[in-house]
């Protein structure tokens, strides 16, 4: 088993339950760490035998670019997309934080975690 870890996507987007923050939009981060045997891979050289780092990117993005109310579900709708369409993937973990979250104090980001391990 190994491990991929694409780390501090940064992205723009529009989620939060005020209406300010769906409208005005902030900044994130979004860090990604999937599990997945990675011998046939080191052995063949070839991409098509890995989970693509370039897929864990567009997925965030995209799935990102879709306003939600809450984090949890923007970082559950990418676990769901990775799991369903890269077979290779055994245990995924997404990280999406908000920067200078409008919560009436100076806080750099808060963070939500959520991992999953595929349903065989």
């Amino acid at each position: 088993m190994g491990i991929i870890k694409v780390e501090n996507i940064r992205v723009y987007a529009h989620h939060g339950c005020l209406k300010e923050e769906t409208i005005i939009g902030s900044d994130y981060r979004v860090d990604v760490e999937v599990k997945a045997d990675l011998s046939t891979s080191a052995n063949t050289d070839e991409l098509n035998d890995t989970v693509d780092y370039v897929f864990l990117n567009r997925v965030v993005r995209e799935e990102m670019a879709i306003p939600s109310k809450l984090l949890e579900t923007v970082a559950q709708r990418i676990l769901n997309r990775f799991f369903n369409e890269d077979q290779l993937i055994q245990k995924a973990t997404v990280s999406v934080s908000k920067i200078n979250p409008p919560i009436g104090g100076d806080v750099e980001m808060v963070t939500i975690v959520l991992s999953e391990e595929r349903k065989n």
